[in-house]
């Protein structure tokens, strides 16, 4: 197979790019910006194509793509209005309509949880007052069904991203966790009202080479929607997970209301945008539907939070 692949250069980009180069015999080609910010090696194997190009500028490689296979179109941007609307809507659109009919068996877009609510349906908050990235990635996933390659679309959610190595750049989420054995010792004294679901970045590259390699025997329930995701977890459960990870003790907690918290913010003067205030109301970033390897039946590599905070060796 031919795929073709853009974000390589980012934290799930690169464990994607593992997959391919060290468990499968296709043809790799990546598009990237700035090939120096690659870690993982390219000179491996035979059929893999470092692309030195802009996402902006896609439409200069339409002969390659109408050979492709299989695109894998994880590159985002994530702010700023004009640049992200060219390369989150514009780019990837102008992709998925280069590539021909005849060769292309299977696209995956890779989108964002953020705008889907509980029961994995549009979110309409996230189209009108989201951040540049999440309303962006909005409006791209309203294109996707008019697009004439429409029906080969999988479109995958991910839900808070950790991961990153030594050999891996890290998400943004990762690169802070060195700061938690010193924050804890202030959270552990608070509960707060919200859930959320996680997933590391290594299952989420599984997930993607399994529906490349099964693209045929997929079940068609869950065929175009995946969220990608670890069960929920209440953030008091965190809360007190990461406590007893860290070897501290939670006697009791103070409850953090909304209230409290809006207090806090117009005493401290924090400055949030409209969505930064539907995020503290909506509270609960859970979805009903949602897969990680273990769907699949394959190992999980960070299944639980516990196993995340050792695996990062935080």
């Amino acid at each position: 197979m031919r795929i073709f692949i853009t974000g390589a250069s980012g934290c799930i980009g690169h464990y994607i790019a593992d997959f391919l180069i060290q468990n499968t015999d296709h043809e790799l080609f990546f598009l990237v910006r700035n090939p120096s910010k690659l870690k993982f090696n390219y000179n491996d194997r035979e059929g893999i194509h470092i692309i030195q190009g802009d996402l902006a500028k896609i439409l200069d490689y339409q002969e390659l793509l109408s050979t492709i296979n299989i695109a894998i179109l994880a590159a985002t941007c994530w702010g700023g209005e004009e640049e992200s609307y060219q390369i989150n809507v514009e780019a990837n659109i102008n992709l998925i309509n280069s590539l021909n009919d005849d060769n292309c068996q299977q696209i995956i877009y890779f989108s964002t949880a953020s705008i889907l609510n509980q029961n994995n349906q549009l979110l309409s908050e996230a189209g009108e007052i989201g951040t540049d990235y999440i309303r962006t990635k909005y409006q791209c996933f309203t294109k996707l069904s008019e697009l004439k390659l429409y029906d080969k679309i999988i479109t995958v959610y991910p839900t808070l991203v950790f991961g990153g190595d030594e050999n891996k750049p890290y998400s943004h989420l990762s690169a802070g966790l060195k700061d938690l054995p010193k924050l804890i010792n202030l959270i552990r004294w608070f509960e707060a009202d919200g859930s959320f679901h996680f997933i590391h970045a290594k299952d989420i590259a599984k997930v993607i080479i399994y529906l490349i390699e099964n693209r045929n025997n997929l079940d068609r329930s869950f065929e175009k929607k995946f969220v990608l995701a670890n069960p929920s977890l209440k953030v008091n459960e965190a809360i007190k997970e990461i406590s007893n990870y860290f070897g501290k003790k939670v006697y009791f907690q103070i409850p953090l209301s909304i209230l409290l918290a809006k207090f806090f913010i117009k005493v401290f003067n924090v400055q949030m945008a409209d969505w930064d205030y539907f995020c503290l109301n909506y509270r609960h970033f859970v979805h009903k539907k949602f897969v990680n390897p273990k769907t699949f039946n394959l190992d999980s590599y960070a299944p639980n939070l516990t196993t995340l905070l050792a695996v990062s060796k935080v």
